[in-house]
């Protein structure tokens, strides 16, 4: 009987670039929780080993403390593509135990479900990447899932997993409501709201859940009069700035500081957008900083599907909306604007008049007016400063992680032909 599921990396990864240089696939949140931890809830009870790129492995490593990773012995395992976007008849369509079997998905290895013994890729070397290939001569059903592709399908797909989630982390017996709500603070259909403990709901705050659920971690604290509409999720000891429009479907994660107006964003963790300025249909990695008044647009004149930058192609992502994705520890500086679709590699800082680029290599400093190689020591260095101001230190792991990643993306800025300038 197989009791152990191994979440892994395929080679679509690269669709998901800029946000998976720093993180595996499954560590990407839509709705409340990552990709993993919605695939580790469907199948609890069972033991989890992460498979990941062998640059990212340290860290990782680093960050899950006693988690098996990239390591099989010639025990049995349920391996589950990262990308899957878990919902709850998952473990129904994939059983845990059962003969070998591959799930495939319009091409796409999904599942594998290999016993004892039965196949090389159990206690042999593990590859970066996991495919139909690594599973020679297995049986393969064809199934229906929904799967993560691009980053517009987390956005998309934010808002019914915000409901989706709440199930899965919300025990009925517990009180919806165990921080403090001050007098003149409004909830707008309160039995669909959560609040955290240690959490203060300011006068004058309006929580709107008729659209959808509203919820709050723990040790947040929301300033007055200060919107939020539903459904929405706000991460453990974040804080929302005076007067903060932030409208449904929104998803802000651990320890960010947001103001401003924000729709239909995600915004991961450590990231701050503080001030005035619109954020919508975005994504934010770890450790980004907008500054006041950044602006993206998510929306065409023309009202026409909005062409983004994938791994160096144009690919229509078949929506009328779409903003800003932006790497870990990149920055805006004030009055900054990105066009409808634009990229932000990782460790950039975009500063300037008019529009940026639509796509921004990692490691870049400028912006409309010229771009240059942003040295890497230098952005460590700045990393390292932003990091200990939340008394986190940005370790030699870190460090070396972030140096693969400026290897990795010298063809990005070699295409823009500014490899050799170097800012110091």
């Amino acid at each position: 009987m197989i009791n152990r599921i191994c979440i892994f990396e395929d080679q679509f990864y690269r669709r998901l670039l800029p946000l998976v240089y720093t993180r595996p696939v499954y560590d990407l949140r839509c709705g409340i929780l990552t990709l993993g931890e919605k695939i580790q809830r469907r199948y609890a009870g069972a033991s989890t080993t992460l498979h990941v790129r062998k640059y990212l492995a340290d860290s990782l490593r680093r960050e899950r403390g006693n988690t098996s990773i990239n390591a099989f012995d010639n025990e049995g395992y349920l391996f589950l593509n990262g990308r899957i976007l878990a919902s709850s008849d998952l473990p129904v369509q994939i059983p845990l135990s059962g003969k070998d079997a591959l799930y495939v998905h319009a091409g796409t290895l999904v599942a594998a479900r290999i016993n004892a013994g039965s196949h090389n890729v159990l206690g042999g070397i593990v590859p970066d990447i996991l495919d139909v290939a690594t599973f020679a001569n297995i049986p393969t059903l064809e199934i229906e899932t929904r799967e993560i592709c691009f980053p517009w399908d987390l956005i998309a797909n934010n808002g019914g997993e915000i409901v989706s989630d709440i199930a899965l982390r919300a025990l009925p017996s517990e009180p919806k409501i165990k921080g403090t709500v001050y007098d003149g603070a409004h909830l707008v259909n309160r039995d669909d709201i959560l609040i955290g403990e240690g959490t203060k709901i300011k006068p004058g705050v309006v929580l709107d859940a008729e659209n959808g659920p509203v919820c709050i971690g723990n040790n947040v604290t929301v300033f007055p009069n200060a919107v939020i509409e539903g459904p929405a999720f706000v991460g453990d000891r974040t804080l929302i700035k005076v007067g903060a429009k932030i409208y449904e479907n929104t998803s802000i994660g651990e320890v960010c500081k947001v103001g401003g107006e924000v729709e239909a964003s995600i915004i991961h963790s450590y990231s701050n957008k503080q001030h005035d300025g619109f954020l919508g249909h975005a994504y934010l990695g770890k450790w980004v900083n907008l500054g006041a008044d950044t602006n993206n647009s998510d929306l065409k004149n023309n009202y026409a599907t909005v062409k983004v930058i994938i791994d160096g192609k144009a690919v229509d992502s078949g929506s009328m909306f779409m903003g800003l994705v932006m790497g870990d520890h990149s920055k805006s500086s004030i009055n900054s604007m990105f066009n409808t679709g634009t990229v932000v590699g990782v460790s950039s800082n975009v500063f300037g008049s008019g529009f940026p680029p639509k796509f921004v290599p990692s490691f870049s400093w400028g912006g409309s007016d010229n771009l240059t190689t942003y040295d890497p020591e230098r952005a460590l260095d700045v990393a390292g400063r932003v990091m200990a101001r939340r008394k986190i230190e940005l370790s030699s792991v870190d460090r070396t992680m972030l140096m693969a990643v400026f290897e990795l993306t010298k063809h990005e800025r070699a295409s823009f032909a500014f490899e050799n300038r170097t800012t110091r």
